[in-house]
């Protein structure tokens, strides 16, 4: 059983659902919100959206090998907490009751549950035990960001990075989580992308992943008593590794790129770096494994096209069986308990996140959690279609497109672009949650390209962007999307607008600019304006990971360019209307990206709302402020997008 590596799967369960009062005839505003040329809030819009604010969703987060209950992340309150739940459909009894979102991990032996949480948003996260409701802080409380990894097999030692040292370089440490003096650091290390990824089964030793960018990484196997890190292959050649697993009897089990435009399932030898692919798939990502504790099955999906193909493989005689009872949809956070039934998180369009489990036998899908949509029907829910096009310059790009239900909303209707962050990152046909009111009650599509750079499609498309020489022919790319909905029947061409958040809030304000004449609005969420600004003011933890993708601002050259690029450089082209949601703890896109914008916007005479999220980190993760910048988004849409 592998015990994944906490990531921020903590904000991705989150509903945006939330009580309001009506002030007025207005919905008052959360105190931690600050609401800039926003309008007031009708409480009569909020009465009419409520439904859809009061879905919820549930993440597996692992097994507990003591009583076989299954631990996941829901909602009940504000913000997503830990639970336990007994049985299939049993009761969600929360552990934690923290004002921050909280996730964590039993250890192997179930007796202990170590937890991780940041402070509004800021991703400083530090770790902690959870006990009878209570936290046992075991980090410095603040200070560094803490990132919290595996446990050794026999549940002794948890390993994690720290920034404790200087507040930039992630070190690593292990610990005896019942005892914080035991805690030490095994390895000094420079950059920020270190991280324990495995205790190999003899507990003398870790593999060490670095993560350079995201065709980049390297492997190390770290001995745990000297500190001493041997290299695994050769760290010059542009090898990617995504998962990394011991098998019980040695074998290190990755996930690689090597030879190949995807990521491929195979072994990799120590000493020699070899590595033997072993999946068969032609075609796309192999995206995450786990194995079983007796070593006679890995599971593992694959990313097709958007959608997850769930698989069982048997190491010794290279069989697969491929697990489709599992519904079309997106399967995540895989992990085999002790006694062999595979966890894992399933969503789709007419389901949002809940946790199953698969008998690896019987391939039979159990259903563990049921959560709460509001009261609607999501069989209602549309089903997303594939686009495809040839871009400017003959490249394939693709994306999801909701479109309403024709027989109820006939001829063409408004459509909003919605660009996914990252860069390196993925729009898949999920649950749209609250988005869900724009389509099924306003009649809108909202469409998800991914863009040149997206992951998914191998190592060679999400090079294309790299550097400020290629980063705008992502934005091209919009264009070629724009030129296909003219010629689409059921789009409105006169009312289309378009929002991102991260990259793609840049992406957001971008095209704004250069397809200013073809849009009604941009909404743009913690966004970069300015990546000169940006790579100086991001924390310095990631600030070496951020300039491999964008460039380095320290370069006069690539600083020239950089600046060239830059939405605040046009800005005077910035023509329609503009929404800015920003997190004031935000580490990775400062909040000062936001207020360089609004300022230059406003000074030209636009419009520019702005929604401060003071409270919030890299996008809104309490449940009454997602509510609030929901109803401020489907105001400024009827302003902009749905106005005649």
């Amino acid at each position: 059983m592998r015990i994944r590596p906490l990531v921020a799967v903590i904000a991705c369960v989150l509903a945006p659902s939330a009580v309001f009062a009506q002030v007025s005839d207005t919905v008052e505003k959360p105190a931690a919100l600050v609401s800039d040329g926003v309008p007031a809030i009708p409480a009569a819009l909020a009465a009419e959206t409520r439904p859809y604010m009061e879905f919820r969703t549930a993440s597996f987060g692992g097994w507990n090998a003591a009583d076989r209950s299954m631990l996941v992340s829901t909602r009940f309150g504000n913000t997503a907490q830990i639970h336990r739940v007994a049985m299939p459909m049993g009761a969600r009894e929360q552990l934690s009751f923290e004002v921050e979102p909280t996730g964590g991990r039993w250890s192997p032996q179930g007796d202990l549950l170590v937890v991780a949480k940041d402070r509004g948003g800021d991703e400083f996260f530090q770790i902690y035990t959870l006990s009878e409701g209570r936290l046992r802080l075991l980090t410095d409380g603040g200070r560094s960001r803490n990132g919290l990894g595996p446990w050794s097999d026999d549940g002794r030692l948890i390993g994690y990075s720290s920034t404790k040292r200087n507040g930039r370089d992630s070190d690593l440490y292990v610990m005896d989580p019942r005892d914080p003096s035991t805690a030490r650091m095994v390895a000094e290390v420079s950059g920020g992308g270190w991280g324990i990824a495995d205790f190999a089964p003899d507990g003398r030793t870790a593999v060490v992943v670095q993560r350079v960018s995201v065709t980049k990484s390297n492997l190390h196997a770290l001995d745990l008593a000297s500190g001493r890190m041997t290299p695994i292959g050769d760290h010059s050649l542009p090898i990617a590794f995504g998962g990394v697993q011991f098998a019980p009897d040695g074998v290190l089990w990755v996930t690689s790129d090597q030879d190949s435009d995807f990521q491929r399932l195979g072994r990799i030898d120590i000493a020699t770096g070899t590595f033997t692919p072993v999946s068969t798939e032609p075609r796309w990502d192999v995206e995450d494994f786990d194995i079983a504790d007796d070593g006679t099955f890995i599971a593992y999906t694959v990313n097709d096209a958007g959608r997850s193909a769930l698989r069982l493989l048997d190491p010794a005689t290279g069989r697969v069986r491929a697990v489709d009872t599992l519904p079309t949809g997106i399967a995540t956070g895989l992990e085999i308990a002790p006694w062999g039934e595979i966890g894992l998180t399933f969503s789709s369009a007419r389901s949002a996140s809940d946790a199953y489990s698969v008998n690896p036998q019987t391939l039979a899908v159990t259903r563990w959690t049921r959560s709460e949509t509001g009261g609607l029907d999501v069989t209602r829910n549309v089903e997303p279609e594939l686009i495809e096009v040839a871009s400017f310059d003959g490249e394939p790009v693709s994306g999801f497109l909701y479109r309403p239900d024709p027989a109820r909303f006939p001829g063409p209707r408004p459509m909003i672009i919605n660009i996914h962050g990252g860069p390196e990152g993925q729009s898949r046909p999920g649950f749209q949650g609250r988005n869900n009111y724009l389509i099924n009650e306003l009649g809108m599509a909202i469409f998800y390209p991914n863009v040149r750079g997206s992951t998914g499609y191998g190592k060679r498309f999400v090079s294309l962007d790299n550097g400020p020489d290629l980063r705008e022919n992502s934005v091209l790319d919009i264009g070629a999307f724009l030129d296909r909905f003219d010629a689409d029947a059921g789009i409105d061409q006169e009312r289309v607008a378009i929002t991102g958040g991260s990259y793609g809030g840049y992406m957001c304000y971008a095209g704004a600019i250069r397809y200013g004449p073809r849009l009604r609005g941009a909404n743009c969420v913690v966004a970069i304006s300015n990546f000169v600004t940006f790579l100086e003011n991001t924390e310095a933890y990631r600030r070496d990971l951020r300039r491999v993708e964008y460039g380095d601002e320290r370069d006069p050259a690539q600083r020239a360019r950089l600046i060239e690029i830059s939405p605040m450089t046009r800005v005077n082209e910035l023509r329609i209307p503009l929404m800015v949601v920003t997190g004031g703890n935000d580490p990775r896109v400062p909040a000062s990206e936001a207020d360089q914008m609004i300022a230059a916007v406003r000074a030209n005479g636009r419009t520019a709302w702005h929604l401060l999220g003071t409270d919030e980190g890299h996008g809104f993760a309490k449940k009454a402020n997602q509510d609030y910048q929901f109803w401020a988004n489907l105001m400024f849409w009827r302003e902009t997008l749905l106005s005649e």
